[in-house]
């Protein structure tokens, strides 16, 4: 590209990507990196940005292309081979045969469905579930969203959590930050690891008082159902379960129910590793039920490095996972990190599944946010103030709810010393 062609903006941007890089290699360290961790640098580079003719993009092959805004960057949707299986609701499902229980949606959820997803996240799991700004604020019962959308409140200051003597924290690990590679939960090991101290993380000594503005920008997570405790990568069934909201339990199950299964798993459901040693999957419309989940809040910065999901006891059902906002790369492997994972492009309202134990078992992550390809048509039926809150807290931001089924249909809780059914 001739720098005569360049916007200033590019062209601010080449003069600090040259300043940052002078003198500096990353061939060394490359030459180390597994086939994911090469994706992962390639997608999360901030110049040049990465490109997506890799980048499986099956927005592509829906009617007209209508549902996509005219900034919308797009990749690909012959990157890989696809075949299209039976979906219902007049919705579009697709599966990869190198995936084996990876299911596609794309802009499975209508502009409606989106934005009650979005306000369910924001007014109510945010403020009834524990989220990562919890360990480090007294956030009000309230709940940041009612205080920010109100005129009166929304200059408040949040205090930091007071730390007592009594307090019991977990103690932090010293030198770089380190990968938890647990083993993967069993029936015959989750009461060992369900005994391991799950203390909570201590407040960080820095914090300063804040607004709910300025803290919606720092919140990353909220959990949903069993409580996923982060520092040991395991549930602390101990705590007290934090329901579901009905909104997103019927929109996942209404995901499995609308997959034709049979066309999924007819020529796969051999691969070892199903719960019970059996496949399921023909039972699935009629007993899935998810009871945990975390909604993420990624802001344009933000990534989710690879690892593979092994809390759950349940490693075979559906995880339903639906993106809303700014479209984002997901990258999904194998088994180990030495498989070069597929990108793909997940936008607004597209929905995936991964089920079985491939696919459950496969390492997946989130190297990049594209930044201002939120949808332009959310929340504009309304001017409203909240509406208005809604439409503005999207355009930077990628709400990701994920939710899983922990343990297995009619699991014995009293295995494990703990009541449940």
């Amino acid at each position: 590209m001739s720098t005569r062609s360049m916007s200033p903006e590019y062209k601010k941007a080449l003069k600090n990507y040259r300043r940052s890089t002078q003198g500096k290699s990353d061939k060394a360290a490359s030459d180390d990196w597994t086939a994911f961790r090469k994706a992962e640098k390639k997608y999360k580079a901030k110049f040049p940005p990465p490109s997506l003719d890799d980048v499986l993009d099956l927005s592509l092959l829906l009617k007209a292309n209508n549902h996509l805004d005219n900034n919308d960057l797009v990749g690909r949707a012959d990157v890989v081979q696809v075949e299209e299986i039976q979906c219902e609701r007049n919705k579009r499902a697709f599966i990869l045969p190198t995936i084996p229980g990876l299911v596609l949606l794309p802009s499975f959820l209508s502009e409606q469905e989106q934005q009650d997803l979005v306000q369910t996240a924001l007014s109510d799991v945010a403020r009834h579930s524990e989220t990562n700004l919890h360990t480090h604020y007294d956030i009000p019962p309230r709940g940041l969203w009612d205080i920010y959308i109100d005129p009166a409140s929304s200059k408040q200051l949040i205090p930091p959590k007071v730390v007592t003597e009594e307090a019991d924290f977990a103690s932090e690990p010293q030198g770089p930050r380190r990968l938890v590679d647990n083993p993967p939960v069993n029936v015959t090991n989750l009461a060992i690891i369900n005994s391991v101290s799950k203390a909570p993380a201590p407040p960080s000594p820095g914090t300063s008082p804040s607004t709910a503005s300025e803290l919606l920008e720092r919140l990353r997570w909220a959990n949903l159902g069993y409580f996923y405790h982060w520092g040991t990568k395991s549930y602390d069934l101990r705590k007290t379960l934090i329901p579901i909201p009905e909104r997103i339990q019927s929109t996942c199950k209404n995901v499995v129910r609308s997959i034709g299964w049979h066309a999924v798993w007819w020529n796969n459901d051999q691969i070892p590793g199903w719960d019970n040693e059996t496949p399921d999957w023909q039972d699935w419309k009629r007993t899935y039920q998810p009871d945990a989940g975390i909604v993420n809040f990624y802001q344009s910065k933000d990534t989710l490095m690879g690892h593979v999901d092994r809390s759950e006891v349940s490693c075979t059902t559906p995880l339903v996972s639906i993106s809303i906002g700014n479209s984002a790369i997901f990258l999904i492997g194998g088994q180990t990190r030495d498989v070069e994972p597929l990108p793909i492009l997940l936008r607004s309202g597209d929905v995936i599944v991964m089920s079985g134990p491939f696919c459950r078992r496969a390492y997946h992550g989130i190297p990049k946010i594209l930044p201002n390809t939120s949808p332009s048509k959310l929340f504009t039926d309304s001017k409203d103030n909240e509406s208005s809150a809604y439409r503005s807290y999207l355009q930077s931001t990628r709400i990701n709810i994920n939710v899983r089924q922990v343990f297995p249909r009619g699991y014995q809780f009293a295995d494990i010393g703990l009541e449940g059914s």
